[in-house]
């Protein structure tokens, strides 16, 4: 080859190289305002939460939000403000933005009192179930995760031929389960009538069939599986009579026995790690970390109010819906699914 043909080869084919390799983008991580504090009430908290953690605000200005669950297909968390019949998407670097309207209501009548979803989670097949207060039912979403609709399958709406109060919150299990709390919240006061004359805990089991677990609570609300699924926690939310939270073993049959109070006071939504601490959020305003034995170790404090929580992202990471706000804390432990 001739000498300079040769070299206009080289430096094309470097040049070539130069232009076909992608640039790297450094991304700037975002930074979000803290808020609240920790209180650490033992030394094992510390094995828990690093020294340096905040409580980091995602979003805000929603008017109630809850039952906030990790979406991997989305890398995002999706969490239902409860008035405005929506829920909302949040993911890294990005505002929370809304998703999916109606949420829990889908009548054509406009309703008062708190007509939008409430727990969100995850079915064995991934797609989407929501505890819906308006329409009250335990539905599954039928859109595709990047079109989401309004579109949604009854799993089911009554006990016995009379309808739901207002489903809560939804705990799914590995075998296709889901157990789901039924308390009166979503129910319009005077304006709605009240079917049944108790507040239920149930398992709807994967081949459809329906069981009430129990009917003792006054106001069953958050409900979560210790790591082997081996025992059913449920916080009961009426402080100024039964502030429970109660922990039942899980039978082979998927019923529950053994009711016995884990810890003494009110809750409302709850999550669980791999350890087997449970996270219950609501009292003073925070979340209160109990380890498996029933000892509080102590409150990630994000007042005024906190509903719900979950983990998301590598697993490590606590989102919590508090109030108006998405808020988030990083931690040392991964949550049961991670």
């Amino acid at each position: 080859m001739h000498k300079s043909l040769a070299t206009l080869v080289g430096v094309t084919t470097m040049v070539s190289c130069m232009v076909d390799e992608p640039a790297v983008e450094e991304l700037t991580p975002v930074s979000y305002p803290t808020t609240g504090s920790i209180e650490r009430l033992d030394p094992r908290l510390d094995a828990i939460v690093p020294p340096d953690a905040v409580i980091e605000v995602l979003s805000e200005g929603h008017e109630w939000v809850e039952g906030p669950v990790w979406v991997p297909e989305l890398q995002s968390i999706l969490y239902s403000d409860i008035p405005n019949n929506a829920v909302y998407r949040w993911s890294e670097g990005e505002e929370a933005s809304l998703w999916l309207q109606p949420a829990g209501f889908t009548g054509a009548i406009p309703r008062e009192g708190e007509s939008g979803s409430n727990g969100l989670a995850l079915d064995a097949e991934g797609k989407l179930v929501l505890a819906q207060h308006g329409d009250r039912r335990l539905a599954r979403m039928e859109a595709p995760w990047d079109a989401p609709a309004s579109r949604f399958e009854t799993l089911v709406g009554e006990y016995e031929g009379k309808r739901f109060n207002s489903p809560n919150d939804v705990a799914p299990r590995a075998n296709g389960d889901l157990y789901f709390t039924d308390p009166p919240y979503g129910l319009q006061g005077g304006n709605e009538e009240k079917e049944l004359d108790f507040q239920g805990v149930y398992r709807l089991a994967a081949s459809g069939s329906l069981t009430l677990l129990t009917d003792e609570l006054s106001r069953p609300n958050g409900i979560a599986f210790s790591p082997d699924q081996s025992i059913l926690y449920v916080a009961n939310s009426d402080g100024a009579n039964q502030p429970v939270v109660m922990a039942y073993d899980v039978e082979s049959d998927g019923g529950i026995s053994n009711g016995r109070v884990f810890f003494e006071s009110w809750g409302d939504g709850m999550a669980v790690d791999q350890e087997g601490n449970v996270y219950v959020t609501g009292p003073r305003g925070g979340v209160l970390i109990i380890n498996a034995d029933g000892e509080h170790l102590g409150t990630l404090l994000a007042p005024p109010r906190t509903s719900n929580a979950t983990f998301g992202e590598d697993g490590s990471t606590l989102f919590v819906t508090a109030n108006t706000r998405l808020v988030r804390i990083r931690l040392n432990v991964k949550g049961v699914g991670f």
